[in-house]
């Protein structure tokens, strides 16, 4: 790994087994009530947008321990990660928007939830790119956004499901 992320190495290796432990969680509480859950879209959006975050956390822990890794390439991966998971909070945050079922009050700050993880995974993207070491640190900020949106999201789906 290069230089710059041996000092990082034992956050990231630490937070890739966290996140893959909590996705894996997430898809089996997920399949305790999968009937009901694929029942409703904006269950099911919001559900692949928390576990897409997790998995997101994931590939970005993981480049971090790819040896010789440079700053530049660390960059590209994490802004094409952060392409793949920005889809599904897009999709979950339509879904949710354009739910006939759901109240309109707390519409948005739900969408919102799951895109705070993707704009700072952009944002880290950037800054490797600019080659400003400081994109770890926002990196790791982004990694513990991600657990903490992903959590709430789930909980949140898997709440209103058995209501």
């Amino acid at each position: 790994m290069g230089e710059l992320f041996e000092p990082w190495s034992e956050f990231n290796l630490g937070l890739a087994g966290a996140t893959a432990a909590l996705a894996g969680l997430a898809i089996v509480a997920a399949s305790v009530n999968i009937r009901e859950i694929v029942a409703s879209r904006p269950l099911v959006a919001r559900l692949g947008a928390g576990i897409a975050n997790l998995l997101l956390a994931l590939a970005v822990t993981a480049f971090g321990l790819i040896p010789a890794l440079d700053l530049f390439w660390y960059g590209i991966l994490v802004l094409v990660v952060t392409a793949a998971g920005g889809a599904f909070a897009v999709g979950a945050g339509v879904a949710l928007l354009r739910d006939p079922n759901g109240a309109d009050v707390g519409r948005f700050p739900k969408a919102l939830v799951g895109f705070l993880p993707i704009a700072a995974y952009a944002v880290t993207g950037v800054l490797a790119l600019a080659g400003i070491p400081a994109a770890l640190y926002v990196a790791a900020g982004a990694a513990i956004l991600a657990i903490v949106s992903a959590v709430v999201v789930s909980w949140v789906a898997l709440v209103e499901v058995l209501r």
